[in-house]
């Protein structure tokens, strides 16, 4: 149950980072524009999924007590 709740906050960070890496155009090193919308995109969009995953098993787990 624990791992649902911090992939959760896990999903929130990615998405967090995801809109830093765009705003910014940095990720370890200057990024090129093109590359940092890119980049922030796929963090955001991965973001989403583990936070859709995360839910989906937190109603799963509750649905079967």
């Amino acid at each position: 149950m624990m791992f649902n709740w911090l992939s959760l906050i896990t999903g929130l960070f990615y998405i967090v980072l995801g809109i830093v890496v765009i705003v910014y155009k940095f990720f370890f090193t200057i990024l090129e524009p093109a590359v940092a919308y890119a980049l922030g995109v796929l963090l955001v969009i991965y973001g989403i999924f583990r936070i859709y995953r995360a839910v989906s098993k937190i109603k799963k787990s509750r649905d079967e007590e």
